[in-house]
């Protein structure tokens, strides 16, 4: 085999490429790991130092068995590791009663028999003084709940590939792919040209550069994230404040505890609702980013509303359902296309980048991966 051949390529080394990277040089696959930008890095869709992961999932009850195995395998990274990349805090959805954020919690901890316990407001305000939620709030508490260390988990990944066997080139962009006669696929680089038996493509935001068919369906979205140095920070430690999501009058919040950074961290889904090609969004945050991210705490966690301490950019790619693509190529069973996320993806890295691993040696996956499919937005 020559020094420019490989078993897999995967472009895009975030959370779900480095995953990949891992599970697949450990099952003895020559892996070669391609990113535009450092690893890890700033600019796309993997960092913040701190990610949410919860099993109470109001998105879709479907998604509560691909989180049980991520659980486990973010567990087993961490002693693979030997430095922890998942935090234990609990998790709470909270919101109006009837709506998708409470009922939707409910029912996957339903239909999956998941421990939770639904609370009042005023029982969420006296266990977790750090919240001020309206009178007619309820809340589901499910105790799994916490954060994935988000930097250091694709580091973890990639050490331990590399450990494994693997090559990974950071600042090598990848302008073109193209599939061999008689099997296999060539990549074109800016540093060079690589063939492998399969092509991985989970390079978040990018994924229309390089799958013409969702230059219109994955739409790269703004996003900024802000910490806040609280007034009474003792309130907002992993001890004593959940990671919670939020749906107030105003949309929908995500908070996580002091962590990494000195202060409460704060997103809001959709943000100011700017979408565009990766390259051309900006990642300087500004003012009205602050100001926006500041509306939570004045009415729901007044305690947090102190100095800013970051604001960092990222990008979500979105697709028209929100869900997650998880698919081979038409007609192309050798490339594997692992992207967008639709910005709630992270938690799931660890069990996509078994179910990449799946794919690619055996050609399925445990998993029902039905509500993933491409061809889903055909007309």
């Amino acid at each position: 085999m020559s020094g420019n051949a490989f078993d897999v390529i995967i472009v895009g080394v975030g959370g779900m490429g480095s995953a990949a990277c891992w599970q697949l040089a450990r099952r003895g696959r020559r892996v070669l790991g391609l990113d535009r930008f450092d690893i890890p890095n700033s600019f796309g869709s993997s960092h913040g130092v701190t990610r949410i992961i919860r099993l109470a999932y109001f998105e879709s009850p479907n998604y509560v068995p691909f989180l049980q195995r991520a659980f486990a395998l973010w567990r087993e990274a961490s002693e693979a590791f030997g430095e922890p990349l998942l935090i234990t805090t609990g998790s709470l959805d909270s919101g109006p009663p009837d709506d998708v954020q409470v009922r939707g919690a409910i029912e996957s901890c339903r239909v999956h028999d998941l421990d939770h316990e639904l609370l009042t407001a005023a029982e969420v305000n006296r266990s977790h003084p750090g919240c001020r939620l309206p009178d007619e709030f309820a809340a589901v508490f499910q105790p799994d709940g916490g954060f994935v260390l988000s930097e250091r988990t694709i580091i973890a990944h990639v050490t331990m590939a590399i450990a494994a066997g693997a090559e990974i080139h950071g600042h090598e962009k990848v302008l073109e792919w193209s599939p061999i006669a008689g099997g296999g696929v060539r990549v074109v680089t800016s540093r060079g040209t690589y063939e492998s038996g399969q092509l991985v493509l989970s390079p978040g935001a990018w994924i229309g550069d390089l799958v013409p068919l969702l230059s219109e369906v994955a739409v790269p979205e703004r996003q900024v994230l802000g910490w806040f140095q609280p007034h009474d920070p003792d309130k907002y430690m992993p001890s004593a404040f959940p990671v919670h999501c939020l749906r107030g009058e105003e949309g929908f919040y995500y908070l996580l505890p002091i962590y990494g950074v000195p202060g409460v961290k704060v997103g809001f889904y959709h943000h100011l609702g700017e979408s565009g090609p990766a390259d051309a969004i900006s990642r300087e945050p500004t003012l009205a980013d602050e100001m926006l991210l500041r509306r939570c705490f004045g009415r729901y966690f007044p305690k947090a509303d102190g100095p800013v301490m970051a604001l960092r950019t990222c990008i979500f790619t979105n697709t028209p359902d929100e869900h997650f693509i998880i698919d081979t190529m038409p007609d192309q069973p050798e490339v594997i296309v692992v992207s967008p996320c639709s910005g709630h993806g992270y938690k799931f890295a660890s069990v996509v980048g078994e179910i990449v691993a799946d794919l690619a040696v055996t050609g399925r996956s445990s998993f029902d991966l039905s509500m993933f499919r491409l061809d889903r937005f055909a007309a």
